[in-house]
């Protein structure tokens, strides 16, 4: 008895239709030693290596599960002649088995043949399911239902959790718990730099236990993109661009040297340096995948990343969405994230947007139906034969709003229009077909030259694009959305309305009130309706080259109608990538702007 006084609780995860579940593992009290951490260690290898369970590789943790079978049957040896094994322990042991035999879907595991002979990979077929459930499912949905068939292990995922994604129809509105394994982790240096310390502290730990500080990586693709240390000390000069990088190097010389280290010092980890562009744009071009093909196994792409505008990703019909610092570790060392299966809204896009109408009159106008519908929770997925008619550049605007309107993501599945963005943004021919060919295989493409079947939706929303008009929104919120043309007068009725979201409650005789100052030893005055900054910097505005470009030709012909800028606004602007200011320079903006205004 007393030496199994001292128990170790371990918990499990949850149990998704009652309480949390806890496994006491019951071991015998550890000899003295001056190592507290001595009763911790891992049993040597040779003892894991009996163990019968899959790669490390291929279920994350395998190595502490091992441990606790072994531990367990050591506390089953020190307890015999004093009646069973737990009950708890039983369970726990069965349960380990029971993950251990063959993939629950194999049979339905198929090869993508190559057009010109050879296979691309393996993949676990949909079709082959035979379940007419599918076919009505949303895409946003099926690239769930595909993560869950592929990791299903009797244990992180069960049979019972496919059961519930592939019946989503009638589990959704009961809000049925799901898990779910993103593909990769997208990271900033604001939250991605507690992630790696965290990674590090791990080694740390590792190493004084005596063990191989080396063994401690992410067990999915991390990619880290330094975009969010920059500052705006410089504007409205030419060498404002090397003054500010100059100085965020300066300010940031630990931080960089840190996530430096950490690009080289762990696994399945890639950093992004300083100055190559906004985060989401730096993913939509150059880091999403669509679909991956590891060690043979092909699944589409999805992505957990630290920053709520990670829903840009939807764009280019990989789902993606924001979460927290703890979720985002959680996913990077392999757990699977909990999540309500979502309802999903269908909005349906028809007809094509006028000239002079913008992808941002677009999205403030979507925004504003989304708000006034309710999405919070939901996802949204965009379709129609519009969709043909919209640039994925406008669809990743639209998809960048999410957390505006409130949707877990906004998602636009892949057809014709993503496999040319992927083209246009250097993507090989061969990596085109392969995500092409495994996207109808695997009915998760559309192709709207096609009869599409009819998909089944929570609820449903359309939008003929000939009726988007020009409009801003404001002034607080972004779905109080005013048409340009009303600009005027809504302006001049938030001065007397009472304070609010839509008013200032000026009195009358104020509103005309004139402040004057000097500014830099130049008199310079203020009233009502000021621009006292004049700033682009927006992830929805500055990853769409339309837009940026169509900016910075309304400044180039205001400045040729005599237009000008007063000397004290801070006027600036960053673009997504340098290919929007290698175009604005072509076209003669910023030449015509400095050679005005300095």
């Amino acid at each position: 008895r007393s030496s199994l006084a001292r128990t170790n609780p371990t918990r499990l995860p949850v149990n998704r239709t009652g309480p949390p579940r806890i496994c006491m593992k019951l071991l015998p009290t550890p000899p003295a030693s001056s190592d507290p951490y001595s009763h911790h260690r891992l049993p040597p290898p040779p003892q894991l290596r009996r163990a019968s369970f899959p790669p490390a590789a291929s279920r994350p943790f395998a190595g502490l599960l091992r441990a606790a079978r072994v531990r367990c049957s050591s506390s089953s040896a020190a307890g015999r002649g004093r009646g069973s094994v737990a009950p708890a322990v039983a369970r726990f042991q069965r349960r380990m088995a029971v993950s251990g035999t063959e993939h629950a879907y194999s049979n339905i595991l198929t090869s993508l043949p190559k057009p010109e002979g050879g296979e691309y990979g393996k993949f676990y077929s949909l079709p082959a399911l035979n379940d007419p459930r599918i076919d009505k499912l949303p895409y946003s949905i099926r690239i769930l239902l595909e993560s869950a068939i592929r990791n299903c292990d009797g244990f992180q995922v069960t049979k019972n959790d496919v059961e519930k994604i592939i019946d989503w129809e009638n589990t959704s509105p009961k809000l049925a718990e799901i898990p779910f394994k993103p593909a990769r982790v997208l990271l900033q240096d604001f939250t991605g730099v507690p992630a790696v310390v965290d990674l590090a502290a791990m080694r740390d730990a590792l190493a004084k236990l005596g063990s191989d500080a080396n063994k401690i990586n992410p067990l999915v693709p991390v990619d880290l993109v330094i975009d969010h240390s920059v500052q705006v000390d410089v504007a409205r000069s030419s060498n404002a661009l090397q003054s500010n990088m100059e100085l965020e190097f300066t300010r940031n010389r630990e931080r960089f040297g840190f996530l430096k280290w950490g690009s080289t010092a762990f696994q399945n980890m890639l950093v992004v340096p300083p100055g190559s562009g906004i985060v989401h744009q730096v993913n939509l071009e150059y880091l999403g995948r669509v679909v991956f093909n590891t060690d043979g196994i092909m699944y589409p792409d999805s992505v957990v990343g630290t920053d709520s505008h990670t829903t840009m990703i939807d764009g280019l019909g990989v789902a993606g969405w924001g979460v927290g610092g703890i979720e985002a570790e959680a996913t990077m060392l392999g757990q699977p994230m909990s999540m309500v299966l979502p309802g999903v809204v269908g909005f349906k896009l028809t007809g094509k947007l006028r000239n002079g109408v913008t992808a941002t009159d677009l999205v403030l106008t979507v925004t504003q139906m989304l708000r006034k519908h309710g999405v919070v929770g939901k996802f949204v997925e965009f379709h129609g034969e519009g969709m043909g008619k919209l640039s994925l550049a406008d669809r990743a605007t639209i998809a960048n709003m999410s957390p505006e309107y409130g949707a877990t993501m906004g998602f636009f599945p892949v057809d014709h229009v993503t496999l040319d963005y992927l083209r246009l943004t250097g993507r090989s021919d061969e990596t085109v077909s392969m995500i092409e060919a495994y996207l109808r295989a695997n009915n998760m493409f559309v192709d709207y030259n096609e009869p599409q079947l009819e998909r089944v939706y929570s609820s449903y929303l359309a939008l003929d694009l000939d009726e988007v008009e020009p409009c801003i929104s404001g002034p607080k919120r972004p779905h109080d959305r005013v048409t340009l043309k009303d600009m005027k007068s809504d302006w001049h009725a938030c001065l007397d309305n009472k304070v609010g979201f839509k008013g200032f409650a000026v009195p009358k005789e104020q509103q005309d009130k004139v402040v004057k100052f000097d500014f830099n030893g130049q008199p310079a005055e203020l009233k009502h309706g000021s621009v006292v900054i004049a700033a682009i910097t927006s992830c929805t505005n500055t990853s769409n080259p339309s837009v940026m470009l169509g900016a910075a030709l309304v400044a180039k012909k205001a400045c040729e109608l005599g237009l000008e800028v007063l000397f004290f606004p801070n006027v600036l602007r960053f673009c997504c990538t340098s290919c929007v200011s290698l175009l604005s320079a072509d076209c003669g903006v910023i030449l015509i702007f400095r050679s005005n205004h300095g």
